[in-house]
Order: structure tokens, then C-alpha cells, then sequence
């Protein structure tokens, strides 16, 4: 499938005419050709959305929203075409690709209920008869940068609310899922969005880190929003900060799912099959570490083990539960850890094996702070066990790592998981739940090596607009001199 850019509302090629393939991760065919976008396009695509932004911050906001909810009505009819372009350059379920789309135009139908609840406030002032107000507005050119693994969702989360907020955007396709990025701005094409005010832009893997710098040192990008790795995201941030601009941050994550010794076995083996090999653990909130009382371990595990033997797992394009790694690189890293932890006298009780990109679910008991898997997210299919005595080597335990995203504690006792809960450093955490969880209301977003800034409901309104203190005063007044 070859896909064009789209920019000032038409389809667009890069400049020098080049193009790179995304392929198939498990028939290795060519599922992508798209444009190769370098530092050389970026001054075209910023004026297309410089230009696009003073008309679309002053629409008001019922045309913002319907047309936002056109824009949802539209995504959600594609779920079929979504889902085929999500299996064919990153290996995933269709069922995880219609997932993305219910929750994208889900996403894109709260920034539509967003557009009027962008409020201000009128402050008390100090100076007789003066109305001193702040009032929230739109930053301008927003760059948001989206990556591959849910690429629906995190595609249309880097857009929706900015322009809810009156802000136009550019959007950097993964080089995962160029067409996947692509279709996205397509459907707000079809609802008829002004020219300009969506732009999506793809590239070379090669001309990624060039294309980037270009685009954040831009004067006229004045926002950015990336959600990806850390190790990119120190990237951005350090080129955000050195241009003196802001930027929201969702990064990658080792999220802990805590089993208290009272918890429900059932329940929380429920939770953490559903959070450890969903989209094959390819999920920033993914469960990365069961944290297991030794107490209910020895039943926990064998209930665990047994589950995730049960997961089929093959050509994504078939009836199974586990799709493909996004590369066969991805797949050989689960191997290297595997091994590492095997070597080090963890236990394999289940899956591990792969075949090309494809890995089985798999479950290593007895992990420990020796082997690379317990501080290394592995963005896989293969969940560690550490088993513990007690609540605060539970707590520990969890908070021994530089990430902190997602996290959840399973117990009867709701005051207990409370306590444990409250001490656990994430920026989301869920009792009695899975740690994969998402609604386009909920404040998301980590602390520590997880990023800063959430997306979702009031807070995305707060991330994409600035404050403006503004007074109105008597022109009479008295003044010292």
C-alpha cells in the first residue's frame, strides 16, 4: 500500500521525493510505502499549520465540537480498515484493533464535550474597581509525536484535545505504522476540518532524529506531546527545553501488580493475565512485575502458569490471543532476557518460545534484582514473579525503578490495599484491577522516568492552552508619580 503526507489539508510527498517500506513483521511482505519526510519539509508543513491557526482558534466552540464528532463517527465506521492496517505493520489482533478505534473516536468525542468547558476565572484584585480575570487560550502550532503500539489511540490522543483547545497540529507518524498514522488525519479530512488544521507527516526510521530537532526548534511549533520510550523522551525533552518550549511527556513504563496475601487468586490471576499479554505486553501500562505474597504464591503462580499456557498465540490474522512483536528484534530481546533470568535461577513455567516475531505468553518465577528482566522493560509477552514477605517489601519492591506509570494492588481489605496503594510512586494506580487501563476522561500520565503532564478531560484542556492574566481597569486611577 503506497500513502501520501498530508498537509494543508491535500495530500503531500516529501521533498526530495523519497519514500521508505514499513513491512510486514510477520511475512516479512511490504505493507507500507510512505514518504520520506526530512528537515527539509518542515518549514512547508509548520506554515500550512501557522496559517490554519489564527481562522480555526477563533471557530467557535459548537462548530469545534461538531465537527469533532463528525470526525468520531467517521473513525469509528473505519474500525475495519484501522484494524487491517494495525495488523499488517505491526503484527496486532484485530480485536486490539478494533479496541483502538472504539476508544479513539471515544477520545475525540470528550475533546468535542471539552470545547466549552475551556474556562477562566475572575481573580479578587487589590486596586479598587479593576476585573482581573485568567483566561485560558490556545498555544498555536502543536507537534505531537505518537508511537506504534496503540497507535489509534495514542495517534488521536496527540490531536484531540489541542485542537478542541483551538490549537492546530502536526501530527509525526510512528515509522511502525505510517498508513495507520496516516487514516487518522484522513477522517478528519472527510468531516471537513478547515485545511491546515490536521497535518500528518511521515519518515524514514534513518531521518528520524533530524526531522524531530527540526520540527521542535521550529519558531513557530510552540507545543509538543510525545508519548514513547524514555530513552527518546530524555531526547525531546532536552530539545523542548533548549527552544523554551513545553511539553507533555507519556513514557515508558514497568508497571507492578502487587498480590497481597488476602487478595482474591482468581481475581488477580484474572488482572494480571488480561494486563501482562494484552497486545502481546506491547502496552506502556503492561504488568512487568508480579509482586506476590509468599504466603498465596505457590497457588497463585500454578494458577498464572496454567492460564498463560492456555493463550493461543500465532498469525495475528488468526483466531488467537497473542498477535506478533512489532519486529523480529523485539522478539530476540525477550529471548536475551529469558535467558539471562534462566541463567540466573529463575524458573520458565510456561510460553518463552518464539517463533520469528511471535512469542508465547510466558511466566518466570523466582525473579530477582540480579537478572536484567526486573529493571529492564521488556515490552513483551513474558511476566516475572517476585515473591515476598509481607506488605512493605511488596512496597519496595514496586517502587524499585525508575518508571512510574501504572501499578495495581490486589486485597480483600480495602483500607490495607489503600495503604499499600498510597505508597506506591505512579502516577495511576488501580485496586482489585488490571494495570492496563484507559478512558479519555482520566487524567493519564507517570512521574519519575514515566514522563510529566497527563492528557485526558480537564487536565488535557490545562496541557494545551495557556493562562493569560488580563485586567480591566479604570483609566482614572491613581498613580505614585
Amino acid at each position: 500500500m503506497k500513502i501520501d503526507m498530508l498537509v494543508a489539508g491535500q495530500p503531500a510527498v516529501s521533498v526530495g521525493g523519497g519514500t521508505f517500506e514499513r513491512r510486514n513483521p510477520v511475512t516479512g511482505e511490504v505493507a507500507t510505502v510512505a514518504p520520506a519526510a526530512t528537515a527539509a519539509d518542515v518549514p512547508a508543513i509548520v506554515t500550512a499549520a501557522r496559517e490554519a491557526f489564527a481562522p480555526w482558534s477563533q471557530t467557535g466552540p459548537n462548530e469545534r465540537r461538531a465537527l469533532l464528532n463528525k470526525a468520531a463517527d467517521i473513525m469509528a465506521g473505519k474500525a475495519d480498515e484501522f484494524a487491517r492496517l494495525m495488523t499488517a505493520e505491526t503484527g496486532s489482533t484485530g480485536p486490539w484493533g478494533g479496541f483502538n478505534t472504539m476508544l479513539a473516536a471515544g477520545m475525540l468525542r470528550e475533546a468535542a464535550a471539552l470545547t466549552t468547558h475551556i474556562k477562566g476565572e475572575i481573580i479578587p484584585s487589590d486596586k479598587p474597581d479593576n476585573l482581573a480575570l485568567a483566561v485560558r487560550r490556545p498555544i498555536g502550532v502543536c507537534l505531537g509525536i505518537a508511537p506504534w503500539n496503540a497507535p489509534v489511540i495514542l495517534g488521536t490522543r496527540a490531536i484531540a484535545t489541542a485542537i478542541a483547545c483551538g490549537n492546530t497540529v502536526i501530527l509525526k507518524a510512528s515509522e511502525m505504522c505510517p498508513a495507520t498514522h496516516r487514516l487518522i488525519g484522513q477522517c478528519f479530512v472527510e468531516a471537513g476540518f478547515p485545511a491546515g488544521v490536521v497535518n500528518v507527516v511521515t519518515n524514514d526510521p534513518a531521518d528520524a532524529a533530524d526531522l524531530v530537532a527540526a520540527l521542535i526548534s521550529h519558531p513557530d511549533v510552540k507545543h509538543v506531546n510525545f508519548t514513547g520510550s524514555t530513552a527518546v523522551g530524555r531526547i525531546i525533552g532536552r530539545l523542548a527545553g533548549e527552544n523554551l518550549k513545553p511539553v507533555l511527556l507519556e513514557l515508558g513504563g514497568k508497571a507492578p501488580l502487587v498480590v497481597l496475601d488476602d487478595a482474591d487468586l482468581d481475581g488477580a490471576v484474572n488482572a494480571a493475565v488480561f494486563g501482562s499479554f494484552m497486545n502481546q505486553g506491547q502496552i506502556c501500562m503492561s504488568t512487568e512485575r508480579i509482586i506476590v505474597d509468599e504466603k498465596i504464591a505457590d497457588a497463585f503462580v500454578d494458577k498464572l502458569a496454567a492460564r498463560a499456557a492456555g493463550l493461543p498465540a500465532g498469525d495475528p490474522r488468526g483466531h488467537v490471543v497473542l498477535g506478533s512483536l512489532v519486529t523480529e528484534a523485539a522478539a530476540e530481546k525477550i529471548d536475551a532476557l529469558v535467558s539471562d533470568a534462566v541463567a540466573k535461577g529463575a524458573k520458565l513455567l510456561a510460553g518463552g518460545k518464539r517463533e520469528g516475531a511471535i512469542v508465547k505468553a510466558g511466566v518466570l518465577d523466582g525473579v530477582t534484582e540480579a537478572m536484567r528482566i526486573y529493571r529492564e522493560e521488556s515490552f513483551g509477552p513474558v511476566k516475572s514473579v517476585i515473591r515476598v514477605k509481607g506488605d512493605e517489601e511488596a512496597i519496595r519492591i514496586a517502587n524499585d525503578t525508575e518508571y512510574g506509570l501504572s501499578a495495581a494492588v490486589h486485597g480483600s481489605d480495602l483500607r490495607r490495599a489503600m495503604a499499600v496503594a498510597r505508597r506506591i510512586e505512579s502516577g495511576i494506580c488501580h485496586i482489585n484491577g488490571p494495570t492496563v487501563s484507559d478512558e479519555a476522561q482520566m487524567p493519564f500520565g507517570g512521574v519519575k522516568a514515566s514522563g510529566h503532564g497527563r492528557f485526558g478531560g480537564q487536565m488535557g484542556i490545562i496541557a494545551f492552552t495557556d493562562l493569560r492574566w488580563v485586567t480591566i481597569e479604570d483609566p482614572h486611577q491613581h498613580y505614585p508619580f
